[in-house]
């Protein structure tokens, strides 16, 4: 389901003391986050308007309004933090993981159900879809030649399998 808030990441500590937080991306890339000035946290997903956001190592360091000191800094330690999609801008084809997790996994040509979403992993050439069925987890190229419709609203994807995937031919 098109989800109007997505996690991004998990502000893990402060650096230095004038309020700057250490934010641990759920991207491919930190820079990502740089492209946004309102962060969301909370249930309530209230917002933080971000003064500076930067890329460092394996973190991203953001100076949020009104967070000035190291000790308010440390309050916002352990919170996820959310964008609004619309504001990410994707292609229309595009999604996002979180909203692929727990999509039904059908046949393209005959509708006959494969499993369910339930994790991805990311390889070198391209990423592997993880489909649970009951106890059986299959493992799936996320290719054009495979994967034919994403419907994210109906939470339905369509495949056309490669051979030997969800059976044991060779």
């Amino acid at each position: 389901m098109k989800k109007e808030f997505i996690e991004v990441g998990k502000a893990v500590g402060t650096h230095g003391v004038r309020g700057m937080v250490r934010i641990m991306p759920w991207a491919d890339d930190g820079a990502f986050l740089c492209g946004f000035d309102t962060l969301y946290t909370g249930t309530e997903k209230k917002p933080l308007k971000i003064e500076k956001i930067q890329p460092h190592g394996n973190v991203v360091i953001a100076k949020i309004e009104g967070v000035d000191t190291i000790e308010q800094a440390e309050k916002l330690r352990n919170r996820v933090l959310y964008i609004k999609r619309e504001d990410a801008g994707l292609p229309v084809d595009r999604y996002f993981v979180s909203e692929l997790i727990g999509c039904a996994v059908k046949d393209f040509a005959t509708g006959a159900a494969y499993g369910v979403l339930s994790d991805v992993s990311k390889t070198g050439a391209n990423d592997v879809w993880h489909i649970k069925n009951g106890e059986k987890e299959y493992l799936l190229p996320a290719i054009d030649e495979v994967v034919k419709n994403v419907d994210i609203e109906k939470e339905i994807i369509e495949i056309c399998p490669m051979k030997g995937i969800f059976d044991d031919e060779d």
